[in-house]
């Protein structure tokens, strides 16, 4: 393969509202921290342990803007971008690096109200009704020779 492949694909909740910065030409970049979390059982201790990764994203323009009306701090997000490592001083002059998530593409999966209402108006599972138990009955010979 001949090529290179910079290509980030998160799924995490918003760890902030999104904050948004708009330059003279109309254009704007709007920012947010990501949290994804990782959950294993610790071998010495046999107890869940919950490590969360920090991501920077950035969305810009009219992309933007849409995160921008819509999303709110705990939302969970698919993210779709590239890696952008950038170099900047700070005030004593040193050099400092930050990288981030160019996002390029985005799916909203729940919003924290979604999410909290998913939770307190659990669906019972009902019982099926003697035609609903018919109609799951397999239809024709059971001697078939089908695979499966």
């Amino acid at each position: 393969m001949s090529g290179t492949l910079n290509k980030v694909m998160l799924i995490g909740h918003l760890g902030d509202e999104v904050k948004m910065h708009y330059f003279e030409g109309g254009g704007c970049v709007g920012r947010f921290p990501l949290a994804t979390n990782e959950t294993y059982t610790s071998k010495q201790t046999n107890e869940k342990v919950t490590n969360t990764e920090w991501h920077n994203i950035v969305v810009r323009n009219k992309a933007a803007e849409i995160c921008e009306k819509y999303l709110s701090k705990g939302d969970k997000i698919y993210v779709e971008g590239r890696l952008k490592t950038r170099k900047w001083q700070d005030e004593s002059g040193k050099d400092r690096y930050s990288t981030e998530i160019q996002c390029t593409d985005f799916t909203f999966l729940t919003t924290k109200r979604e999410s909290e209402g998913q939770a307190a108006n659990k669906p019972t599972p009902q019982k099926p009704n003697d035609n609903q138990q018919m109609a799951n009955e397999p239809i024709g010979e059971e001697d078939d020779d089908l695979p499966f």
